[in-house]
């Protein structure tokens, strides 16, 4: 059974589909084989893998509002181990008629049940406002990714977050677990150094210890249509991805272990 992951924020630009991107090629540089789903009608992470959504005629849409079964829509990406299913702009109906589906809460979760797929971990873009999409995503993970830089409004954006998370854990989800994860670091700024130091008082261990840094290459990677970790696999952010993706793993592994 693959282990959910929601990469989600309601502040935009704090590198969510990076991260996914990013995080789903390290691992399977590691050696696993990752799904990525993008749920986001902007299509980035789409878009960031060379394909262009104009073009994509199947996309998660169809599953959330058809019933679509997620292994007839998956596609490979060129890198072998990771595949994807794509957005296109019929996205932007999810929000509209999803809430109209009984249990729409958990249409995701049910479709991802699919035996057909064979992968360690499925790693959902979510878009970044807290609507039916996202409550969708965060219905259907084992953990919950969410990304911040350390800024204020990026910041201020977790209060809803966590408010989305006792709500998953009330209704649909009680083992949602979440880290942190901060991104665009700057440790020449001193804000930055000091908000980081404020999450970790307040989040403690719910703060990963990886910390993704800028870094120019990260913008340059979607551009040729390949994760950081193929088109610049010495930089920093290469390296920093590939120990995410070590911590999440070891993270899985740890919350996941049967008691002796």
């Amino acid at each position: 059974m693959a282990v959910i992951i929601s990469i989600a924020n309601e502040k935009g630009g704090v590198a969510k589909t990076t991260t996914a991107l990013s995080l789903g090629a390290a691992m399977v540089e590691s050696g696993d084989r990752v799904l990525l789903i993008d749920l986001d009608a902007q299509a980035n992470l789409t878009l960031a893998l060379g394909i262009e959504p104009g073009k994509v005629h199947r996309s998660a849409g169809n599953i959330l509002l058809e019933s679509a079964q997620p292994s007839l829509v998956s596609r490979e990406t060129g890198i072998p181990g990771l595949e994807i299913i794509p957005a296109n702009n019929e996205m932007v109906y999810t929000e509209r008629y999803l809430p109209s589906r009984p249990g729409y809460e958990t249409v995701l979760r049910k479709a991802l049940q699919d035996p057909a797929l064979d992968y360690d971990f499925i790693i959902l873009d979510c878009p970044p406002f807290l609507g039916a999409v996202t409550m969708n995503a965060l219905s259907a993970s084992n953990l919950l990714l969410m990304p911040t830089q350390a800024e204020y409004f990026s910041v201020y954006a977790l209060r809803n977050m966590m408010y989305l998370i006792r709500r998953v854990r009330a209704q649909t989800n009680p083992q949602l677990t979440y880290r942190l994860l901060i991104t665009m670091f700057d440790r020449r700024n001193r804000i930055h150094r000091t908000l980081s130091e404020q999450l970790h008082t307040t989040f403690s261990d719910g703060l990963l210890q990886t910390v993704i840094e800028t870094d120019t290459r990260l913008r340059e990677s979607p551009i040729a249509g390949l994760p950081v970790i193929y088109h610049s696999p010495k930089t920093r952010s290469a390296v920093q991805y590939r120990a995410l993706a070590q911590e999440i793993m070891e993270y899985v592994k740890e919350t996941t272990a049967e008691p002796a």
